[in-house]
C-alpha cells in the first residue's frame, strides 16, 4: 500500500495522519453525546481535548522511543518525526489521563465523569487510527498462508502481501475489537450509574483484546523477553477486575 495519500506543493500527506485526524474529529463528535448522557459540560470536555491531544501524542511518541531507544539514541530529529508511524497508544492514554486528572482537580469537577464520557470516543478513534498502520505496512502479525488470507477482502490481501509474503492483519483484528468495545462502552455509559465503570471497562476490555492480538504481532515493544503491551494489558485487566469487585462489595 502507498502510505502517501496526496502531495501538495511537494509535501507528502500520509494516510497515517489523515486517519488520525479523522479519528479525532469523530471522537469529538461522539463526545458531545457522551457528555449529555453523563450530564457534564461539553465545553470543558473540548478544553480537555485541546490540552490532552498534544500531550497524548507526545506521550505516545515518548513511550515508543523509550522502548526503541537503540534506534533513536542521539537522533533528536528522528525522535520527533512521527509522520511515518511510531506512536504507542498506551503511552498516549497514560499521558492524557494524567493530564485530565490534574485538569479536573484544578477545575473541581469529577475526573471519573469526564473520563467515562471520553473513553468511548478514545476507543473509536483507536479503531480508525489502526488503519493508518495498514497503509504504513506496520503493526501486522506473523506469516500466514494464502489459504488463510484469502478469506479476507482483496484489498486486505494486497496490503498484507509484503515482500512476497502474507502476514496476519492484526491491525484489522484490533480495529474490529475496538469497534465492539465502543458499542459495549456506550451501553455501559447509558445504563450504569456508577462513575468510573465505563473508564475501567475501557481499560479492561481493550486490554483483553490487545493481550491476545499482541501475541500475534512481530513488531512488539519489548521489555527484555516480555512484550510490553501484554504486560500493560495484564495490569489493565487486573485494574478493571479490582474496580468491579470493589464497587460490587461497596454497593
Amino acid at each position: 500500500m502507498d502510505p502517501v495519500a496526496i502531495s501538495i506543493f511537494g509535501i507528502d500527506i500520509r494516510w497515517y495522519g489523515i486517519l488520525i485526524a479523522i479519528g479525532i474529529v469523530v471522537a469529538i463528535f461522539i463526545a458531545g453525546y457522551s457528555c449529555k448522557v453523563k450530564g457534564i459540560s461539553y465545553d470543558k470536555m473540548l478544553d480537555l481535548v485541546i490540552i490532552c491531544l498534544p500531550i497524548g501524542i507526545l506521550g505516545a511518541r515518548l513511550y515508543y522511543v523509550i522502548f526503541n531507544w537503540s534506534d533513536y539514541n542521539g537522533n533528536i530529529r528522528q525522535m520527533l518525526n512521527i509522520r511515518g508511524g511510531g506512536l504507542a497508544i498506551h503511552g498516549g492514554v497514560i499521558a492524557s489521563l494524567c493530564v485530565a486528572f490534574i485538569y479536573t482537580r484544578i477545575k473541581k469537577v469529577s475526573f471519573m465523569k469526564y473520563a467515562d464520557a471520553a473513553v468511548p470516543s478514545i476507543i473509536l478513534a483507536q479503531a480508525i487510527g489502526r488503519w493508518g498502520n495498514f497503509f504504513n505496512g506496520e503493526a501486522h502479525g506473523g506469516i500466514v498462508s494464502y489459504e488463510f488470507i484469502k478469506h479476507f477482502p482483496e484489498f486486505i490481501q494486497k496490503g498484507m502481501y509484503i515482500n512476497g509474503t502474507y502476514y496476519h492483519p492484526t491491525f484489522l483484528y484490533e480495529s474490529v475489537w475496538n469497534v465492539i468495545v465502543f458499542i459495549i462502552l456506550l451501553n455501559i455509559l447509558k445504563k450504569c450509574k456508577v462513575d468510573g465503570m465505563t473508564l475501567f471497562a475501557y481499560i479492561g476490555l481493550y486490554s483483553l483484546g490487545r493481550f491476545f492480538i499482541e501475541g500475534l504481532r512481530t513488531d512488539s515493544l519489548m521489555l527484555g523477553p516480555l512484550r510490553m503491551a501484554q504486560v500493560v494489558s495484564l495490569i489493565g485487566i487486573c485494574m478493571f477486575l479490582v474496580f468491579a469487585i470493589y464497587k460490587r462489595k461497596t454497593k
